[in-house]
């Protein structure tokens, strides 16, 4: 009797899981369908009339506006989930809507921007409604969270079965809590199938044309390629977070800190003398696979999107990173003798891995995304740029559960905010 009992309780835990990760994953597979579509739109817009950046100031004031009034918790953005599952936060319903608002008016006037930070907190607005809507119990509502998280970058990318590793994955280094692999891997897949299928969004297809044979010689001058592209994740991750603070300091109005960004982001553009770091950059991405790119294009990007998301706009920041990693691929191809595309794809992968620190959600993507070439290199280069990328990450509430090297010797369970504090203050007690 007890025996089919525990089954009988299995079955419905599954059940449930598997009705609410369908419900999460139709609702945010259709938002993410609105998102890819607009976010196209509001793109091409903006290239027919290039004068709209010259009002990046004032959307900046739009978007301050609307998280000062009426987001407030909202403005941590990805923070906010991760704080939801760690048990630290409240997910407020409106960050899904307002992230949406708000990553429409970036895209719209050229801020450096993507779109999976929109598709992932939409999908934690949506869970968290659904916790609401079943009265899901506190212990199992951070599962459901995950499971939105899976769901929206599933959807936004693609990328189901990355979706719903990734939804595992982000919340913490060195841990991974399977017991929300049956609503994760459901609302992915649901999220994806609801976003192309139903709604016919097309995502983007990169080809490599070309994989180097693996030898001493290869793997040498890509094992150090590989570090260069951690050591960009953490430029990056570095420059943009010390803005934040910088602009959080010095700038206490949202309204204000997005119209200063706004300016920035304009002289920017008018120092290059080039729109094609504004907004996403697809175009470049595509280009870094098949032709030349300027040279340093990879450092104009990760700077404008480090003061555009540093300085109060919101969206995503993978995209961002992708063509940070896939140009600078393109520049070092000429340099170490590998081929273009292949170092372009490796580079795309290996700087969003050093920056998201999900090494098997982003060897996951690579298999999706580049229908399985250059397997090998692609594991090895997940595990090379999560090593040597630290403890630095896009989002300083992940907790690291199991540093990334024995040298490191931090309590379990910290931020990465956490830490990087603690460092800090040790480093200025040795200078003293």
């Amino acid at each position: 009797m007890k025996q089919i009992n525990q089954s009988t309780t299995f079955l419905l835990l599954l059940i449930k899981w598997i009705v609410s990760g369908t419900v999460i994953g139709l609702v945010v597979g259709s938002t993410t369908a609105l998102l890819l579509t607009t976010n196209d739109f509001l793109g091409e817009t903006r290239q027919a009339h290039p004068g709209l950046i010259y009002f990046l100031p004032l959307g900046g004031v739009l978007i301050g506006y609307l998280y000062q009034v009426h987001g407030k918790a909202s403005a941590k953005g990805n923070n906010l989930i991760l704080d939801q599952i760690h048990g630290k936060g409240k997910i407020d319903r409106r960050i899904g809507p307002l992230v949406y608002i708000g990553t429409f008016i970036t895209v719209l006037f050229g801020g450096s921007t993507g779109r999976e930070g929109a598709a992932i907190q939409m999908g934690g607005s949506v869970a968290e409604s659904v916790n609401r809507l079943f009265k899901v119990s506190p212990l199992d509502t951070n599962l459901l969270i995950m499971a939105g998280i899976s769901s929206g970058f599933g959807a936004a990318f693609g990328a189901p079965i990355t979706g719903a590793v990734f939804g595992m994955e982000m919340a913490s280094l060195g841990r991974l809590r399977y017991e929300a692999i049956v609503p994760c891997i459901t609302a992915s897949f649901v999220g994806h199938l609801t976003t192309s299928q139903t709604w016919g969004v097309e995502h983007e297809h990169f080809i490599i044309k070309q994989v180097p044979e693996l030898t001493t010689a290869t793997f040498i001058k890509f094992f150090i390629v590989c570090i260069l592209f951690s050591v960009i994740s953490i430029l990056y991750c570095q420059l943009r977070h010390y803005l934040q603070m910088f602009s959080e300091k010095h700038l206490k109005s949202h309204m204000l800190r997005g119209f200063v960004g706004g300016v920035i982001i304009v002289a920017l553009m008018l120092i290059v003398g080039s729109y094609e770091y504004n907004g996403r950059g697809l175009e470049m991405i595509e280009q870094s696979f098949t032709g030349e790119v300027p040279p340093f294009a990879f450092l104009a990007k990760l700077i404008f999107t480090a003061v555009t998301m540093g300085f109060g706009f919101v969206g995503g920041e993978a995209i961002p990173l992708f063509f940070v990693g896939s140009t600078l691929g393109n520049t070092l191809s000429t340099i170490v003798g590998l081929p273009t595309s292949f170092l372009a794809a490796i580079g795309l992968i290996a700087v969003f891995c050093g920056g998201a620190n999900t090494p098997i959600a982003s060897f996951l993507l690579a298999m999706e995304m580049f229908d399985g070439e250059g397997l090998e290199y692609f594991f090895l280069a997940c595990i090379i740029s999560y090593i040597f990328s630290g403890h630095h990450g896009l989002w300083p509430s992940q907790k690291v559960y199991d540093p990334k090297s024995r040298l490191q010797n931090f309590p379990t369970g910290k931020t990465i905010a956490t830490i990087a504090k603690q460092l800090e203050k040790g480093t200025d007690q040795k200078d003293q």
